[in-house]
């Protein structure tokens, strides 16, 4: 059945006088006969085959596995980041793949904050740096040994940081936070401080910059109709995010430290948006809870960063050295 979807598709999108056989024999460089079993479907494509006219053709593999079965989902992959360069080109690759769709109207994006959204911790500030040296460190051979204090990101890296954070800013959100959403990146200053590649000074500005994050995230939330935060204690997120438009949705899942799996499979985006809506009925919002219950989230939240703050001035205090 997909092979018969594949020439539907195929014929949709070559000249409308054109042969649909001359158009597989060119794709895949095989003869007119060869082209002409094909067509006649007394033969069968193979997978690379199929891959190589999407290719060749732009068609969509969504669209061809979406009509034919549930058991398989077609997927792009974002590149594996190994240094700067390919960090620079990540972002440079979210932005492009969220910008069209932030373009349309009644757009809304849903994520499951298993960390701290990865929108908020690309601008250029401390905070920023320092998620970016995390990210190098694990993923740069080169980083091993470097410190905090003697990293210094390129400004492409800066610019494609900044330009991914404004448009998050702009889009309507809902998030779905708990407690634990913060603890990475806790345990990131904790582990860098302790491991002598992060000061007690950068650490403390850290826990500082934390503090204002979660203020401005409070604030924005209470003043901002187009952003919601759910607090959820029962599921574990996950970091998967779901961008839904009245026309298309898009899911990206995470599946090393920062790539992605991004599909726009219908039957798969349904089945994420059902689970994560199961997800937020079972969540508070706290846009709209009563103030003690919001500012108990947000204070338990502020709580953690200040045990790290005093554990990293216990630290200096007890240097014997």
């Amino acid at each position: 059945m997909y092979q018969e979807e594949l020439l539907h598709l195929l014929q949709k999108e070559i000249p409308q006088n054109a042969s649909l056989i001359d158009a597989v024999a060119i794709a895949l460089e095989i003869s007119y006969d060869a082209a002409h079993r094909r067509v006649s479907l007394k033969s069968k494509f193979s997978l690379d085959e199929t891959i190589l006219l999407a290719k060749y053709y732009n068609l969509s593999i969504d669209r061809l596995f979406e009509t034919t079965t549930s058991n398989f989902v077609a997927v792009e992959k974002t590149k594996n980041i190994g240094n700067e360069d390919d960090l620079i080109l990540y972002l440079e690759e979210s932005y492009a793949s969220l910008a069209p769709l932030s373009k349309q109207k009644n757009i809304n994006l849903l994520y499951s904050a298993k960390d701290i959204p990865l929108f908020y911790t690309v601008s250029d500030d401390i905070l920023g740096r320092f998620k970016m040296y995390v990210w190098l460190k694990l993923l740069d051979k080169s980083y091993t040994a470097k410190s905090f204090e003697k990293f210094t990101p390129r400004i492409a890296l800066v610019q494609a940081g900044n330009k991914l954070a404004a448009l998050y800013n702009t889009i309507s959100k809902s998030e779905i936070w708990d407690i634990t959403t913060i603890n990475s990146t806790l345990k990131q200053i904790h582990f860098y401080f302790e491991a002598g590649q992060l000061n007690a000074e950068s650490a403390l500005t850290l826990c500082d910059q934390l503090n204002k994050l979660i203020t401005d995230i409070t604030s924005k939330m209470i003043h901002d109709s187009n952003y919601q935060i759910y607090y959820n204690e029962l599921h574990l997120m996950n970091n998967n995010v779901l961008v839904s438009t009245p026309s298309t949705q898009v899911l990206y899942v995470p599946f090393t430290l920062l790539s992605y799996y991004k599909t726009s499979d219908k039957l798969t985006c349904k089945e994420a948006g059902i689970f994560l809506e199961k997800q937020l009925n079972e969540s508070k919002l706290l846009n709209t809870v009563g103030e003690k219950e919001r500012n108990s989230f947000f204070n338990k939240i502020h709580t953690k960063i200040e045990a790290l703050k005093q554990l990293i001035n216990a630290s200096n205090i007890l240097d014997f050295e």
